[in-house]
C-alpha cells in the first residue's frame, strides 16, 4: 500500500512563524525553530518551510535560521523563498534542507532550474506554483507572494517546469490559503495529470479534505498551514498532526 504524505506547510516573517490568509493578513505564531521540533515530535511526513517576503523583497534566504529549523528536523526539508542561482542551492543544502522550492525565479527563466537538476539532481528540487482562479474561469500564474500576474498559461508553466527536471510540483491555491474550506478538487484534478509528484496546498480544514485531494483528486500528497497550526473556532494556536494510524486509514491507495 502506497500513502500519501501529509506536509505541515510554515510560513516564515522575518525569524518569525507567521500563517496568512489568502496570503494576506499574516498572524504571528511564534518561534519557527519549536513549531519544527514539535512537528519532528509528532513524526510529520516531510515539511515545507517558504518565507513569504524573501522574493518580493529580492533578499535572499536567512541560511542562519533555516540551518537552525533543519537541525531539529528528523524528517526530509522543503524550504522555498528569495531562490535564485545555483550558489543559494548549494548552501540550502549544506544547511541541511533536502528539497529546495523555486517559485518567481522560475516564472521569469527555466534555466537555472535545468542547471540546478543537472547538479543536485530531480529530487531535489521542487518547482512550485502559486494559482489564483480568475473571475471568468481558468487560473493565473502568480509571482511573489502573489503580488504579481505573470500572465503564464498554468498548464504550459507546469509542462515547463517537467520538462526543466523538477522532480515535484507544489501547487497553492491563493484564494484557499488559510481558509480551511476544502481543496479546489478541479485544480487539483488538473494539476494531478502531471508525470511528477503534485503536492498541493491551500485550503485544508478536516481530514476529509485531505482524503479529498488525494482518491478524488489524484494529488500525491497534501500540505496544511492552518489546519496544523490553529484549533477550534476561535483559532487559537496549537500546533497539531494526525497520528499515522489514522493517515494510513484515511490516505492509503493500493
Amino acid at each position: 500500500m502506497i500513502q500519501a504524505r501529509v506536509i505541515p506547510c510554515l510560513l516564515l516573517r522575518g525569524n518569525g512563524l507567521v500563517k496568512t490568509k489568502k496570503f494576506k493578513d499574516a498572524v504571528y505564531l511564534g518561534d519557527p525553530v519549536n513549531a519544527v521540533r514539535i512537528f519532528s515530535d509528532k513524526e510529520a511526513d516531510e515539511i515545507v518551510i517558504l518565507d513569504i517576503d524573501a522574493s518580493r523583497e529580492g533578499r535572499e534566504p536567512n541560511y542562519e535560521l533555516i540551518a537552525e529549523m533543519a537541525g531539529e528536523a528528523f524528517m526530509p526539508v522543503a524550504y522555498g523563498g528569495g531562490v535564485r542561482n545555483l550558489e543559494q542551492i548549494r548552501r540550502l543544502i549544506r544547511s541541511g534542507v533536502e528539497k529546495v522550492v523555486i517559485n518567481t525565479m522560475a516564472t521569469e527563466s527555466t534555466d537555472t532550474i535545468k542547471a540546478a537538476v543537472d547538479v543536485f539532481g530531480s529530487q531535489a528540487i521542487v518547482g512550485a506554483v502559486d494559482v489564483r482562479k480568475k473571475l471568468f474561469g481558468g487560473y493565473s500564474v502568480m509571482a511573489k507572494s502573489a503580488t504579481v500576474d505573470t500572465r503564464l498559461n498554468l498548464q504550459q508553466h507546469i509542462e515547463n517546469l517537467v520538462q526543466a527536471g523538477v522532480g515535484e510540483l507544489f501547487i497553492n491555491d491563493v484564494e484557499r490559503d488559510g481558509c480551511m474550506v476544502g481543496f479546489d478538487l478541479t485544480l487539483v484534478r488538473s494539476v494531478s495529470q502531471s508525470s511528477v509528484s503534485v503536492v498541493v496546498c491551500g485550503g485544508a480544514g478536516t481530514l476529509e479534505h485531505l482524503r479529498e485531494a488525494v482518491h478524488d483528486g489524484g494529488a500525491s500528497a497534501v500540505a496544511a498551514g492552518s489546519m496544523f497550526v490553529f484549533h477550534g473556532k476561535h483559532r487559537a494556536v496549537l500546533i497539531n498532526y494526525p497520528k499515522a494510524a489514522d493517515l494510513e486509514k484515511l490516505l492509503a491507495k493500493g
